[in-house]
């Protein structure tokens, strides 16, 4: 009979009589695995809707593509650069944009921040407007009207809306000479605070104004700006917009795709992934060990059934493919109702948001097809790879004594 060994194992698992103990060992081992699966399933749909969720707040911070002097910070040209703009098809929206590290002191109590300033249509482009939770943003009528981003604005504890007082920016001086004031030091510009943002690793310490604050704060021209950022009617010409522009533009210029502007950011949340995907493994991997032992108990507790089987005429590489089969009925059934355990978890936060990582904001999901075959990857590997070792050791000894 081909399959006596997956049956014999299969009776071994599900059959009621037999010694407590193994029984208790056996499914010991099934539930610790169900546990691993479902926890790692549990923390990479977090952990994909996290990526989600910075992939969205740093679409409000960088364009599709984003113009750049190739050796000054400064735009060589950027009435040129407009018009070349202008006759490319793929482009939707551009926006003039300045960004320097500034000074903000608020009472006495400072901190460096980045300024980033921005023309009217920069909404058009990065719609960071929509991300405000509380005030407003700018209507661009008084050229020292900002927002904050929200740590920032509790560190400093500047007041928001119509009534708020002001606070200083501070922008260092170029040049040389002899210092005498404060004045020879810094611009220094008032500003009031309309609204806050919500920050995260791309967009902390950001203070986000007209791009007239900058030029002053900066002593440049109506016209200059730093970058220009870009949005497309179709993400998906990026690269080749790119390509084209670099040929229009010359060697002044720099262009770049929003990835590009976020490699060191993606670089860090691809590593924090691996790490996530390793430690994960490492934790089924011992998980294993509790099917190793439930491997070896069943076969000391089954020895004189062995010994019966082998009279019977059962070949030695059956006996060890029972085993082998006990250990892979417990690794699937891990995996099965671990996934089904951990959908289910996943899917009762994305409905009820019932798991908050602060106060207001529940921990992202996302449920991706990638995610099950990972965990059914991991899971099958180490299962497998046990319960084929653990199979194979000691058979002569126990059928011997």
């Amino acid at each position: 009979m081909a399959n006596t060994a997956f049956y014999i194992a299969k009776r071994y698992l599900i059959a009621k009589k037999g010694s407590t103990a193994v029984t208790f060992i056996t499914w010991l081992s099934a539930f610790a695995m169900m546990t691993a699966v479902a926890s790692m399933f549990i923390i990479i749909s977090v952990f994909a809707g996290l990526e989600d969720l910075n992939r969205e707040m740093i679409a409000n911070l960088h364009a599709d593509l984003t113009i750049s002097g190739q050796v000054e910070k400064k735009l060589k040209d950027p009435e040129a650069v407009a018009k070349i703009l202008k006759q490319q098809p793929e482009i939707q929206h551009s926006s003039k944009v300045i960004e320097e590290k500034v000074y903000v002191n608020n009472g006495g109590i400072g901190e460096i921040a980045y300024l980033r300033a921005v023309d009217s249509a920069y909404t058009f482009v990065n719609p960071i407007d929509k991300n405000i939770f509380f005030g407003k943003y700018p209507d661009f009528q008084y050229s020292n009207e900002v927002i904050l981003e929200n740590g920032l604005d509790n560190r400093l504890q500047i007041p928001v809306g119509e009534n708020s007082s002001p606070a200083l920016l501070y922008m260092p001086k170029p040049g040389t000479g002899i210092i005498t004031t404060e004045d020879d030091i810094f611009t220094k510009k008032e500003i009031y605070v309309t609204g806050v943002f919500p920050g995260n690793d791309q967009l902390n310490n950001y203070v986000i104004s007209p791009l007239e604050l900058g030029q002053e704060l900066l002593n440049l021209p109506k016209d200059a700006a730093y970058k220009i950022v870009i949005k497309l009617k179709n993400p998906d010409d990026a690269d080749d917009l790119k390509e084209k522009l670099k040929t229009k533009l010359g060697k002044d210029y720099t262009v770049k795709t929003k990835a590009e502007e976020n490699a060191a950011f993606w670089k860090m949340i691809n590593t924090e992934k691996l790490m996530i995907y390793l430690i994960f493994a490492l934790v089924i991997f011992i998980t294993t060990f509790n099917l190793a032992g439930a491997i070896i108990i069943l076969q000391l507790d089954k020895k004189e059934q062995a010994k019966s089987l082998i009279s019977l005429g059962l070949s030695l590489r059956k006996l060890r493919n029972t085993y082998f089969y006990t250990g892979v009925l417990i690794v699937v059934f891990g995996i099965i109702s671990g996934l089904m355990i951990g959908t289910a978890i996943c899917y009762f936060q994305m409905s009820t948001d019932f798991f908050k990582a602060g106060i207001e904001l529940p921990f992202p999901v996302r449920i991706k097809a990638l995610n099950y075959l990972i965990v059914t990857a991991v899971a099958l590997l180490f299962g497998l790879s046990v319960s084929w070792f653990f199979s194979k050791i000691n058979r002569e000894y126990i059928l011997t004594k």
